[in-house]
């Protein structure tokens, strides 16, 4: 089974095993360069190999001593899309280790061009679904920083039941984060703002650290994104949230 495979494999499988998820696998247009790196680059910074079946016991814990080849705070991203903002974090932040997670191969494709162009060490990639990933093979209290920017909003009343941030998800987070963690989040959609608010803000795991007016400014150190860029054309404002573990 090639690389490219076991991307496609690896989610088909976790969709087959979890009733509702908040994606829809849209391969999308993928370039033969984003072909080549998933196959030529995944054994440098792909996490798990051809015969790991995610959601069964083959997915190895995350040892990140291990995998990085040293100690440091780790960050990981969700859903990073193309994966601009998560290289430039990468590039930007040499201290601290980051793991991204996408199901999209062509995001992923691009995202190993990206790493292997600046001489990333501190990255490694997940082509799988993150609950699972979250779930299974992240040790409790290991992760310093969660990075969700720009979800799918799924708009519709009836697609709500899909939005990555609900209850469980938001318990999964918690259990994953150290004491004094960050979980940070950003959206143009101004109801999911709120419902975001609303699931974070009544879970005592969490303390909003906006204060009554539940939304921060928007980082310095925060990338703008290609979603960002698209939604404020569109004239829509961003809303950004961060949380402490308590």
């Amino acid at each position: 089974m090639s690389r490219i495979e076991h991307c496609e494999s690896s989610a088909g499988e976790l969709l087959a095993n979890r009733a509702i998820r908040s994606f829809v696998l849209r391969e999308g247009r993928i370039t033969p360069a984003q072909t080549q790196a998933l196959d030529a680059l995944w054994p440098r910074y792909g996490i798990g190999s051809g015969d790991s079946r995610p959601g069964k016991d083959a997915v190895p814990t995350i040892n990140t001593t291990s995998l990085f080849q040293r100690e440091a705070p780790l960050a990981i991203e969700i859903g990073f899309g193309s994966g601009d903002h998560l290289a430039e974090c990468a590039a930007a932040r040499a201290d601290t280790n980051f793991i991204g997670i996408e199901v999209h191969r062509p995001g992923v494709g691009r995202l190993l061009q990206r790493a292997e162009q600046l001489g990333l060490n501190n990255l490694r990639v997940a082509c799988t679904d993150a609950v699972e990933l979250l779930r299974i093979a992240v040790p409790a209290g290991t992760v310093d920083e969660v990075m969700i920017f720009f979800p799918d909003p799924w708009p519709k009343k009836r697609h709500h039941k899909r939005r990555l941030i609900q209850t469980d998800f938001a318990r999964l987070l918690a259990r994953v984060l150290r004491s004094g963690g960050r979980l940070r989040l950003a959206t143009d959609w101004a109801e999911y703002a709120a419902h975001m608010r609303e699931v974070l803000d009544a879970l005592p795991d969490f303390e909003n650290l906006a204060g009554a007016t539940g939304f921060i400014s928007r980082p310095d150190d925060r990338p703008l994104t290609r979603f960002e860029a698209r939604g404020l054309r569109l004239g829509h404002a961003v809303f950004d949230l961060e949380y402490r573990r308590r």
